[in-house]
């Protein structure tokens, strides 16, 4: 029987959605941190559910030539910083495959490329947390913050800048619980968002002095109770030439720090372009959690029209509708949320394309988007389980998929990005 605090020697199997690696020890399931596939491993156990438990490797007994020195693993976006890179991106694609078949029933025919990424530098927006005199990331599963630079997922110019605005802020920093950053993809424009304690006007002057001091575009800040309070310009922007790799000619991108925007400034516009190719030119399309408008945007900026939008979150869908503006003729903006949206009665569209929180589509939503009855339905997702058990949903509802791929857009971590085409039989 396996104790919390016990230790056992277990050979490690494949990896699992999260982080951890399946191994076996009498029968019952190990989820073991800080090991790769192939090794054998001493373990400790931390705890015991009814059908599995969760342990770390303590030492390993046989080495896995992939592995490698790691600064801190437990530090958060570092979960497989112990693994050489190759190795993570045929790991990410191991995932993927394995959700499919054990979430949606779905045996892949071939292999799951994932497109990589250079592993450092690569985030165009973070959260970190502050305390008292530091700003970092929360080790895994823990409140501990640990240092975010010595990461290296942020460039050093973001950090410096992180690191001036908190200073700026005087007596005023006391009030900050967290801060969102947003840079793009240049690295030449940045802007923060403030998580505070008191009212967010009360620490305009502060606030003003940070943006002046750290070179920001702008920044905001939201109080427990209140309204946002803007200072500046909070807005940074991408041409969308770069976010197209040069499909489209002119016309920009931009966003708030709050608002959701995909993190990754180097894999981004291959994300992108794989989007914009699987959507026929001629034809309506709905883009459904469309954030700031990434692919909407992209997509009348290369000549589609016929495009609906729907996006409930407040500040996504206001950058949604600044974005929009000048494909007004193209594009039509709907704040609000997606389930309503869906189920009222509407012209049939060629295309859907769905970018959904980690969560997946709701059933509801799902449900109304198969007897839609879109010729193709363009899934972009974030977490592979359930993009399988949403996949299980198309197929059942009469689609193939037609094509899959992964984009590793955070290097060092067990996440993925995958595209699932799927076209109606």
């Amino acid at each position: 029987m396996l104790i919390p605090g016990s230790d056992v020697c277990v050979d490690i199997e494949k990896p699992a959605a999260g982080g951890r690696m399946i191994a076996r020890h009498e029968g019952q399931i190990l989820l073991v941190a800080g090991a790769i596939p192939g090794e054998r491993v001493k373990a400790t156990i931390e705890r015991v559910e009814k059908r599995l438990a969760f342990a770390f490797a303590t030492s390993v007994l046989e080495s896995s030539p992939d592995r490698r020195a790691a600064h801190d693993p437990l530090c958060g976006g570092c979960v497989y910083a112990h693994i050489a890179y190759p190795r993570q991106v045929a790991l990410k694609g191991d995932i993927i495959a394995d959700a499919f078949i054990r979430t949606g029933r779905i045996a892949l025919s071939e292999r799951v490329g994932v497109v990589p990424s250079p592993e450092y530098g690569y985030r165009l927006r973070a959260r970190l947390h502050v305390r008292e005199n530091a700003a970092g990331f929360y080790r895994e599963g823990t409140h501990t913050l640990c240092d975010a630079r010595q990461t290296r997922q942020l460039s050093s110019g973001a950090m410096d800048a992180v690191d001036a605005a908190l200073a700026a802020l005087g007596d005023a920093r006391s009030a900050v619980t967290s801060l969102e950053l947003s840079e793009n993809i240049s690295a030449d424009e940045r802007a923060l968002h403030f998580d505070i304690t008191g009212e967010a006007p009360a620490i305009g002057p502060s606030l003003a002095r940070a943006v002046e001091t750290a070179g920001l575009s702008g920044c905001t800040a939201r109080g427990r109770t209140g309204a946002l309070a803007p200072v500046g310009r909070p807005t940074v922007f991408d041409p969308l030439s770069t976010l197209t790799n040069g499909r489209a000619v002119s016309g920009r991108l931009g966003r708030q720090p709050a608002s959701f925007f995909q993190g990754n400034r180097f894999v981004l516009p291959e994300l992108v372009v794989t989007v914009l190719d699987a959507v026929p030119l001629h034809g309506a399309v709905l883009d459904l959690y469309a954030g700031v408008g990434l692919f909407s945007v992209a997509l009348a900026a290369t000549g589609h029209a016929r495009i609906t939008a729907v996006e409930g979150d407040r500040a996504s869908s206001s950058d949604l509708r600044e974005n929009a503006t000048d494909y007004s003729g193209a594009i039509d903006v709907v704040a609000g949320r997606v389930e309503d949206f869906i189920r009222r009665p509407r012209e049939r569209v060629n295309t859907i394309v769905v970018d959904p929180p980690r969560t997946g589509i709701s059933r509801e939503a799902m449900d109304a988007v198969v007897a839609h009855g879109a010729d193709r339905v363009v899934y972009v997702s974030c977490d592979p389980p359930t993009m399988a058990r949403d996949a299980r949903r198309l197929l059942d509802g009469g689609y193939r998929l037609t094509s899959l791929a992964g984009f590793d857009l955070f290097p060092n971590t067990p996440h993925v990005e995958s595209v699932g085409v799927f076209d109606l039989s």
